[in-house]
């Protein structure tokens, strides 16, 4: 397998749903994230082997950034493409995504902890495979 790159995320239209997330790629096409995002304080611990995408909103959900954490199998060219950053961690390390939200890799899990008030928006992670997704937001202990 080819070694990746981080590459820094770019701004993307989204459409928050009453049946889940819609994120429109630079490219025209779009993803949607189905489901209501479980509702989480400070950080989310993905199951091992996920696919993990971290997306932080601007405040009124009309606009945001992703990135892609430990992805290894999407080439550079179409992450550039679409908007989607990525960010390839080591074992144990840490990295800073965005203002307010860092990410950790545990081995086999990838941790997500943020502060929404610091990250100035709303902070979804999406974990998944090819079994099934999970969406969670990531919200002040007071919201939970």
């Amino acid at each position: 397998m080819s070694q990746r790159s981080d590459i820094a995320p770019q701004t993307l239209q989204i459409s928050l749903e009453p049946e889940g997330v819609e994120v429109e790629y630079l490219d025209d096409r779009s993803v949607f994230y189905h489901g209501v995002p479980e509702r989480v304080e400070e950080s989310v611990l993905c199951p091992p082997g996920r696919d993990v995408h971290v997306l932080v909103t601007s405040p009124d959900g009309s606009e945001g950034v992703m990135v892609y954490v430990n992805d290894r199998r999407t080439h550079d060219e179409i992450l550039e493409s679409t908007g989607v950053g990525r960010v390839v961690l080591g074992r144990e390390e840490t990295t800073s995504l965005f203002p307010g939200v860092e990410a950790t890799n545990h081995a086999y899990r990838v941790e997500i902890t943020a502060d929404p008030e610091d990250a100035r928006g709303r902070v979804f992670v999406f974990a998944e495979d090819e079994m099934g997704e999970a969406a969670y937001e990531i919200v002040p202990p007071e919201e939970a």
